[in-house]
């Protein structure tokens, strides 16, 4: 799958299976990757660490 310059959204982004594809998604050259899970401090640490390799991310609180 060619994910170059797509919009990735990760639904339970912030742990397990969740975090791994995003970060996956963010070193395969997504454009940017949308964390969104319950747990706003955990999903936020992810989305930094996504940007810290280049890729656009925020976090979102969702339940």
């Amino acid at each position: 799958m060619d994910i170059q310059d797509k919009v990735a959204i990760i639904t339970g982004g912030a742990r397990g299976i969740g975090r791994a594809t995003a970060l996956a998604l963010a070193r395969a050259g997504a454009r940017a990757v949308v964390i969104a899970d319950n747990r706003a401090a955990r999903a936020a640490e992810t989305a930094e660490e996504i940007r810290s390799l280049g890729c656009r991310s925020i976090s979102l609180e969702i339940d």
